[in-house]
């Protein structure tokens, strides 16, 4: 059925920035002290996931116990390094084709937010000087649950006047996928389709799609 899509709603790590590189080197350096082995293999099932389910996963896997309090400590602690590797961040970490599509996008009249579980979302488009791209930002500091829950893209829509069906939505994990689905959006996975295939369409970057208006009419005859 055709669907007029007037917004976009973007989620940050992997899409817009590779940020995930900064995630494993903190997450990686609290496992070593923890005595827990963790790899990009186990990295890879942390995609899109909250910081304290992550926290949570990479336990379970050392077998590890600790109180509220200890757990605290060590999200606190891995963020604090992640901080120290996003401040080395600038423009040319913007994933290839992003800033091109968000210009046009604005020139063309869509509506543009962010939709993202990362609680560092707006220091981060700051650093890489994209922070005025967007009319609406929706992260980890505005909504509590995590994705495949649609509760960041459906605040999103609703920041930016428009109802879900209005929407789609650019997301590079299969969590992120199923919250654009279950919120009722249009979505575009942004990576390798082995994972991703539950999207309306999978694109390799950003630099398969320079003209979102011609984009969004071809959804809206598929």
């Amino acid at each position: 059925r055709s669907r007029m899509i007037r917004g976009l709603l973007f989620d940050l790590d992997g899409v817009i920035v590779d940020t995930a590189k900064y995630h494993f080197v903190a997450w990686q350096r609290m496992a070593a002290e923890l005595g827990i082995h963790f790899s990009h293999e186990e990295n890879e099932q942390l995609k899109g996931i909250s910081r304290v389910e992550s926290l949570e996963r990479i336990l379970g896997w050392g077998g590890i116990a600790l109180s509220t309090e200890e757990k605290q400590r060590w999200m606190d602690q891995k963020n604090a390094w992640y901080l120290e590797c996003i401040a080395q961040m600038g423009p040319e970490e913007i994933l290839p084709g992003v800033s091109e599509f968000l210009a046009e996008a604005r020139t063309q009249g869509l509506s543009i937010a962010l939709g993202s579980a990362s609680k560092n979302a707006v220091p981060i488009l700051e650093r890489i000087g994209l922070l005025d791209a967007f009319d609406a930002i929706v992260d980890g500091t505005v909504v509590t649950a995590s994705k495949p829950n649609p509760e960041v893209f459906l605040e999103g829509a609703r920041r930016l006047g428009l109802s879900p069906e209005e929407c789609c939505v650019f997301e590079d994990a299969e969590a992120g996928v199923e919250a654009a689905l279950a919120g009722n959006m249009y979505c575009i996975a942004v990576g390798k389709p082995d994972h991703l295939g539950a999207a309306h369409r999978v694109i390799q970057s950003f630099l398969d799609i320079p003209d979102p208006v011609e984009t969004l009419l071809a959804l809206e005859t598929d």
